[in-house]
């Protein structure tokens, strides 16, 4: 039963995923992962630093990510996004990322 319970929590992550990836793309942004795993990396737009990005969406979208710089060199120009929230919180999430 608790692996059950599990499996439906995750099963439900990764749809939220899911919904993030798909609706990125349509706006246009680079994206990779929430395929195995409920985190979601997206290319900053028009060469945008990652800070930059992650200050845009705070103050603009009122949405938080985790900048890749945060992750070294490497993860300049992308920001993290996490799906690990209720459908209706990342329905709420990109309703604002289309509002931007």
């Amino acid at each position: 039963e608790g692996r059950r319970q599990v499996q439906s929590v995750v099963a439900g992550y990764l749809d939220n995923a899911s919904t993030l990836v798909s609706s990125l793309r349509e706006l246009g942004y680079e994206v990779f992962g929430g395929v195995n795993a409920p985190y979601i990396w997206t290319a900053t737009p028009h060469g945008m630093d990652s800070w930059s990005f992650f200050d845009l969406l705070l103050q603009q979208a009122q949405l938080v990510c985790t900048p890749g710089r945060g992750f070294g060199f490497a993860g300049e120009g992308y920001v993290r996004l996490t799906a690990f929230g209720t459908p209706e919180d990342t329905i709420e999430a990109v309703a604002r990322l289309k509002a931007l």
